[in-house]
């Protein structure tokens, strides 16, 4: 009889890690008292036309947050909250989700609010979580996906080290139709990742 695969990724280690950036700012666990972020995030044009997050109110941003933790948890998926060190509340989000622990990947999510944009910390969150991803998470594969019309995005991307690998027509819904969208892809094989400092998002 023809064995299964075993899943090859952990499940993440308890607790989520801080994860310092050159920056300054740091990545850590999203906490209820970061509701405000959520709702602001879906409020803001941008986010809300790119991410398509869903409608927030502050209880529903707290539920969110509480399913974060339940899914890192599970291992099936890590989000971290992107903010000032001590008790400043997030400006930004970033994370790794449909984690499939048989094949050993996931895709990221990310979004930043006006007021963390500016100084390179999404893209050094992008290398910080995949160094975390491909060493302590276990994973060998990370996609990231995001609209032909996205330019900021596919920056990110790339300056983080994730080249582009094609185009998948027509793959994502958005408020204005379907859009194409770019699949980046990096591989733990393709060597070490380090947050450095950049400019732009």
């Amino acid at each position: 009889m023809h064995e299964v695969t075993p899943p090859v990724t952990p499940v993440p280690p308890a607790p989520q890690p801080v994860l310092p950036l050159p920056c300054g700012m740091v990545l850590r666990p999203w906490r209820e008292a970061d509701a405000a972020a959520l709702v602001a995030a879906y409020e803001d044009p941008g986010i809300r036309h790119w991410n398509r997050p869903e409608p927030e109110t502050p209880a529903s941003a707290v539920a969110r947050i509480r399913r974060w933790h339940g899914r890192w948890a599970d291992g099936e998926a890590a989000m971290w909250a992107l903010a000032a060190p001590g008790p400043h509340e997030a400006v930004g989000s970033i994370g790794i989700a449909d984690i499939d622990r048989r094949e050993a990947s996931a895709e990221f999510l990310y979004w930043l609010l006006p007021e963390g944009r500016g100084r390179g910390a999404m893209e050094q969150a992008v290398r910080a979580v995949s160094h975390w991803a491909f060493t302590s998470g276990g994973l060998h594969r990370l996609r990231i996906c995001h609209s032909v019309a996205n330019p900021a995005s596919c920056a990110v991307a790339t300056r983080a080290g994730f080249p582009l690998e094609g185009t998948l027509r027509e793959a994502l819904r958005h408020d204005d139709g379907f859009h194409d969208e770019h699949l980046h892809a990096r591989l733990a094989t393709d060597g070490p990742v380090l947050a450095q400092p950049a400019a732009g998002l």
